[in-house]
């Protein structure tokens, strides 16, 4: 039994120092293709590396500092943006105000409304002309054709004097400042009638 242990464990041994050579041969394997490899490397073919890395490096050197550049410009433009799309409300305030006190019974048709609709108007016409100067701008959109990028579709009205997608009426104005949307128009645009109405209309003349 002894001699089949010590057989054993003398295989064993035998297996683990075969298999610690193998690796030394495959270390010793790696190196030298790695040596080769260096050995291949012509300093011309460093110079060229080195070249092509330069010329990446300016590369994204440069794409950073287009793009800085951009950020910049934008910031200066751009930068009352957000106060220029909160001032809205101003505008509309003006009309909704303009609109309850036109449609108060009780100073209907007097001097003190007349007077006040003056000077709400005066001060609509200051506050345009700020936004003007600050290239805040309204959007045209009644007798426009429907553009997805200005004018957002509420409703649709049949009117057959107008071609279909023909705005005939603003719910909301809109605006832009330069080439930027702060909010499109609100609006509505014509559709031609239907069959059934348009069957009806031929009734009626006949």
């Amino acid at each position: 039994m002894e001699k089949e242990q010590n057989s054993k464990i003398e295989e064993n041994i035998n297996d683990q120092t075969q298999s610690s050579e193998n690796l030394d041969d495959n270390e010793k394997n790696l190196e030298k293709s790695i040596s080769d490899k260096d050995q291949e490397t012509t300093p011309e073919q460093k110079i060229i590396e080195l070249e092509d890395k330069l010329t990446r490096t300016f590369a994204e050197m440069e794409n950073q500092r287009r793009r800085f550049e951009k950020e910049k410009i934008d910031a200066f433009e751009y930068g009352g943006f957000a106060f220029a799309k909160e001032s809205l409300n101003l505008f509309d305030n003006f009309d909704r105000a303009k609109q309850s006190l036109e449609s108060d019974e009780k100073i209907k048709d007097s001097d003190s409304l007349n007077k006040t609709l003056e000077h709400l108007d005066i001060i609509k016409k200051d506050l345009i002309s700020i936004f003007k100067k600050n290239n805040i701008e309204e959007i045209i959109a009644i007798d426009k054709k429907l553009d997805p990028n200005l004018h957002q579709a509420m409703m649709e009205i049949e009117d057959e004097n107008k071609e279909p997608g023909t705005i005939i009426q603003e719910i909301q104005k809109g605006f832009k400042m330069k080439d930027r949307l702060l909010r499109p128009s609100l609006v509505a645009v014509s559709k031609k009638a239907t069959k059934s109405e348009e069957k009806d209309e031929e009734k009626d003349i006949k």
